[in-house]
């Protein structure tokens, strides 16, 4: 299947019990957002699939020495980061066709960088301190020597979406498998041939035994619900919308089954009175353009000081003007296509909803002329609205910013944590320890002052409130994975 994009063989197959095989569904279309046009097909999975791939998991669970073994599992692991890189040229070529994925974001969180991140948790996995003696002592008289274990959680469901594929697969592989879990992968059905190239690889170019990786695509979205509710299934890691973070949530809870979720956000940039004006809105530009919006800890609120109001909003219309929407393909685009006609139509629906509330827009506003093939929406900077319209407070996923204006540090703050989302945030700021305090104060998960990154293999990834429950990366999404078991026994 590797290759030049515009000649993948197909269709892409399932990884079932270490077997690539067709399933028995069929088989469904992949599309390339910038055309419109029809890449391939992807195997087509059923619930018969899904079950299959499950007692797989669950038997490479009980029966191998997968979840003891550890340097089989860091070797492994080892093996597919190479076998990744070894393709590195074809994936990054098939991630731009079927993501819609600017070709700069591929040498980072797009392709790269997961791919790196496999060693760090490999890495981990060979240092990590499974046993911790907690020593003699006499609890109730009782002479005991005491230990505390860390153990792979069981098998492992990961349901993930489409904007970031790579990065979110990987994230939830490489420290599962690293644990010494199973996994049934079911990616999103917008980009299946993402995940299933990773089942390839697997399958063909490292010694993962069989069962341990499952990767099940389908156009059914009902498979994610079937995986999550199946009493087989010892913890559900989903990315996603909170919406169907809920759905999750609720269809796992009939078996008490462990689910951590990576949620949606509306999060904040602020930009403070003694900030570079021109240099925070142009940042902020960028960032809510980059992949059209399409990620879920993108600031997509800019609040500025309400006195510099207007010669904000002039600066980053210019900013989001000047980016543009690009060929994916091409070197210098920040902007590309949306996922789909149904992501198109629902941003759209909020720029109709920006209209009717109140609002107006700088720049942008619709699609872009001499784009009548895929999926395109201008960058957008809507104006006029307060924090409490539903075009300020509900995540778009596209490229559209809103600007706000604030009355100072505490207001910015006020605002900022006036969200049922806390994912992600931004703050500018000329004077260093006065924005660091300003972001301590913001309710969220991760936070960027004066344009430092957060994003790395070593940093614990997650949300507030509506934007989440628990961590990806880091040790603190490691530990996701482990269950914690205490031993104690009679001294001899």
């Amino acid at each position: 299947m590797l290759g030049n994009a515009s000649a993948v063989r197909g269709p892409s197959p399932l990884l079932l019990d270490g077997r690539l095989t067709a399933g028995s569904g069929g088989t469904f279309p992949t599309v390339d957002p910038a055309t419109g046009e029809t890449l391939g097909e992807a195997a087509d999975a059923t619930a018969a699939d899904m079950d299959e791939a499950i007692a797989a998991a669950r038997r490479a669970f009980d029966t191998s020495s997968w979840p003891a073994d550890v340097p089989f599992r860091v070797r492994c692991l080892r093996q597919l980061r190479e076998a990744l890189r070894r393709h590195a040229d074809e994936l990054r070529e098939l991630t731009i066709a079927e993501v819609g994925a600017p070709r700069f974001l591929t040498f980072g969180g797009q392709l790269d960088a997961p791919v790196n991140d496999l060693g760090w948790f490999a890495d981990l996995a060979e240092s990590y301190a499974w046993e911790h003696d907690l020593g003699r002592a006499e609890p109730m008289g009782v002479p005991s020597v005491r230990r505390v274990r860390r153990e792979p959680v069981g098998v492992v469901g990961a349901i993930t979406p489409w904007n970031f594929p790579h990065q979110i697969n990987l994230a939830k592989l490489g420290p599962a498998l690293a644990a010494g879990n199973t996994v049934v992968l079911k990616p999103a059905p917008d980009t299946p041939w993402c995940a299933a190239v990773l089942g390839e690889l697997i399958a063909e170019e490292t010694d993962i035994p069989p069962g341990v990786v499952n990767v099940v695509t389908s156009s059914d979205h009902r498979l994610g619900a079937q995986l999550a509710g199946d009493p087989r299934v010892d913890a559900v890691s989903f990315t996603g919308s909170t919406a169907t973070g809920r759905e999750v949530m609720a269809t796992a809870a009939r078996n008490l089954t462990k689910v951590f979720l990576e949620l949606g956000g509306k999060s904040a940039f602020i930009v403070l009175d003694d900030a570079d004006l021109r240099s925070a809105c142009s940042y902020a530009a960028f960032a809510a353009a980059t992949h059209a919006g399409q990620g879920c800890a993108i600031t997509t609120r800019l609040l500025v000081p309400r006195e510099r109001y207007d010669e904000a909003v002039q600066i980053t219309a210019r900013a989001l003007t000047k980016i543009g929407v690009g060929d994916p393909r091409d070197d210098g685009t920040v902007c590309g296509p949306v996922i789909s006609a149904r992501q198109r139509a629902r941003v759209e629906g909020y720029l109709e909803l920006a209209v009717r509330e109140g609002g107006s827009f700088a720049c942008g506003g619709g699609r872009p002329a001499g784009r009548e093939n895929g999926f395109w929406i201008e960058p957008t900077l809507v104006t006029g609205l307060t924090n409490d319209c539903r075009t300020a407070r509900e995540e778009i996923f596209g490229p559209v910013l809103v600007i706000l204006p604030h009355d100072g540090d505490d207001d910015a703050v006020r605002l900022a944590n006036d969200s049922p989302y806390g994912l992600s945030g931004a703050v500018h700021g000329g004077d260093a320890e006065r924005a660091r305090a300003v972001a301590r104060r913001l309710r969220t998960g991760t936070v960027s002052v004066n344009g430092g990154v957060w994003y790395a293999a070593d940093v614990p990834f997650g949300g507030y409130k509506q934007s989440g429950i628990g961590r990806e990366m880091g040790v603190a999404g490691f530990e996701e994975y482990l269950e914690t078991k205490a031993i104690a026994e009679s001294p001899s």
